[in-house]
């Protein structure tokens, strides 16, 4: 593992701090004989003041060739699983589908509601909601978009047989029922007052009734769910599937009878790209017009480049290193909070983001709707950590794993983290597994503590909280904490069925915090999204939950 000269001079001077925090701590204190930082690594190679690492020109210099202003190419870290918008539930697949199918509700920048396929939409009763539907909407395949297609949707998004990952989303959905063509009423098991930022998740997107009925026609034959779908993904957007080379790229046509504004480009190319340098070099040469992701250690590089920009967007997402409340000694919130008070997290943010992020304080952020700037953090401080160990009768620290799997990023928090455990005696040893083990494992409880992250991809706190700290919710579904508090399931059922805004925000409030003083995880940071962009692309943005918008995009040329 390379790491950054800020990196290794982090990693140092937690080293040094060790000495000092024993020395000024509890004189018993062993924490400053065990040091933690990991050995001398060379330096990362993919640093801004690399110019000569295989890339191609590094000046921003583009030929016409390489820029096509009818093709916006967008080179990414990883291929989608899947067309259907029902059969997965992965960044990459759906940042391809979004463009492709509408759902009926949209969320704006400021995670706001926005009609999209409906016009409104409002809590009838207590436990329904209505939703009145456009009714000039056609789908690629030229049939009809009405309340039946919608009904087929949720319908099958909901069928067992289907076994979607997205089913979660809308579980608490008992029967949607067809008022008349544009109408549609969505009958819940309890009152879910969450369920319009549902609505808009892109889970919910909505695909042809053909398309579907052939795809069940060929389950019948023995095909698996999604197969036909996958091959002829026909929805309303704004663009239209054209083909998809696996591993390589996607290529989308434009919509031209979209029946609102029209895209702003002829074709959109995701591009697989797996190297962090090489999409760096197919920026700067014009082969691509967008990348992402850009790793912190290269947004100086970009930065520095005529002709690219670095795009920044805050995100929707969490950061933690989860503790099993199930296990000594992470069963006594006093251990919890101790190794919680032990990291600095504006070293990780240095450290690992190099100061993109912000520290986060609970499980969301102020972008969540939820979250209250009332509820204060637990603060670094170690000394007072220290306290805490013994109180709970770990004077001496302890050892312990914290376990992640390979992603560079988390390997930089777990050394950092280690080390600064090292300072208050926890010998803390990292352990990496395979991605599927890990999920399989953390989800069977065999784990101490954990790296992972969570995007809350509604924007409401009831995503961000539920399935992380429910008490319904231990292992696979989220809650690989183990948390059980019975006043917080308490507050966490009553949110989701409330309907005041105000009521709700208070009530998250409480159980914010519950969650910071309860410390079932050591809340980290919240990441930026970074983008590299073409100076001729115009127009674009990217939301809060990591999906592009390419509705506006154009390609200007001078």
């Amino acid at each position: 593992m390379f790491k950054s000269r800020k990196m290794q001079a982090l990693l140092a001077s937690v080293a040094g701090a060790m000495v000092l925090t024993a020395c000024a701590g509890e004189p018993d204190n062993d924490g400053g004989t065990n040091n933690g930082a990991a050995p001398d690594n060379t330096d990362n190679t993919d640093n801004a003041d690399n110019a000569d690492n295989g890339n191609a020109e590094g000046d921003g210099e583009a030929s016409d060739e390489d820029l096509d202003p009818d093709n916006l190419v967008i080179a990414t870290l990883s291929d989608a699983e899947a067309m259907d918008p029902h059969g997965s539930n992965d960044v990459p697949s759906s940042a391809v589908q979004t463009n492709i199918f509408e759902s009926l509700l949209a969320q704006d920048e400021d995670m706001e509601l926005q009609p999209l396929l409906a016009t409104d939409w409002e809590a009838t009763e207590d436990d329904v909601w209505t939703f009145q539907l456009r009714d000039d909407v056609t789908f690629h395949d030229d049939s009809e978009f009405n309340a039946d297609v919608v009904k087929a949707n949720f319908d099958r998004v909901l069928d067992e047989d289907i076994g979607s990952p997205r089913a979660f989303l809308y579980e608490m959905v008992e029967e949607v029922v067809v008022v008349d063509d544009y109408t549609v009423e969505f009958h819940t098991e309890f009152p879910f007052a969450p369920l319009p930022a549902h609505i808009a998740h892109s889970g919910g997107g909505i695909i042809s009734q053909e398309v579907i009925e052939e795809d069940y026609a060929q389950m019948e034959d023995g095909g698996q769910p999604g197969d036909y779908i996958n091959e002829n993904p026909v929805g309303t957007g704004f663009f239209e599937f054209e083909e998809w080379s696996p591993g390589s790229e996607i290529v989308l046509n434009r919509n031209d009878d979209y029946w609102g504004e029209p895209a702003g480009v002829e074709q959109v190319t995701f591009s697989v790209s797996p190297e962090d340098l090489t999409r760096i070099g197919e920026l700067e040469t014009g082969a691509a017009d967008i990348i992402f992701p850009v790793s912190p250690s290269d947004t100086e590089r970009i930065e520095d480049t005529e002709g690219v920009d670095l795009y920044t967007q805050e995100s929707l997402s969490l950061s933690y290193i989860g503790f099993n409340m199930q296990k000594e000694p992470f069963d006594d919130p006093q251990v919890r909070q101790a190794l919680s008070m032990a990291i600095n997290k504006e070293d990780l943010l240095e450290g690992v983001l190099d100061g993109t992020g912000s520290p986060a304080v609970g499980p969301i952020g102020d972008n969540v709707f939820g979250f209250s700037d009332a509820v204060d953090e637990l603060e670094y401080d170690p000394e007072r950590a220290q306290e805490l160990l013994a109180e709970a009768g770990y004077e001496d620290g302890f050892d312990t794993t914290i376990w992640t799997n390979d992603s560079r990023e988390r390997m930089d928090v777990a050394e950092l983290v280690q080390a600064q455990l090292s300072v208050i005696g926890v010998n803390a040893e990292i352990e990496v597994l395979e991605w599927g083990a890990y999920l399989d494992n953390t989800a069977e409880g065999e784990h101490d503590m954990f790296i992972l992250g969570w995007v809350t991809v509604t924007g409401d706190a009831d995503y961000g909280m539920y399935a992380l700290f429910h008490s319904s919710q231990h292992g696979a579904a989220g809650n690989r904490s183990f948390m059980d508090n019975a006043e917080l399931d308490e507050i966490l059922d009553e949110a989701r069925r409330e309907q005041d805004e105000e009521t709700r925000e208070q009530l998250y409030e409480d159980a914010m915090e519950i969650l910071v003083e309860e410390a079932p995880m050591l809340y980290l940071y919240h990441t930026d999204y970074l983008v590299g962009v073409r100076d001729e692309v115009q127009g674009f943005w990217k939301h809060p939950n990591g999906l592009y918008q390419l509705h506006e995009v154009t390609i200007e040329q001078d």
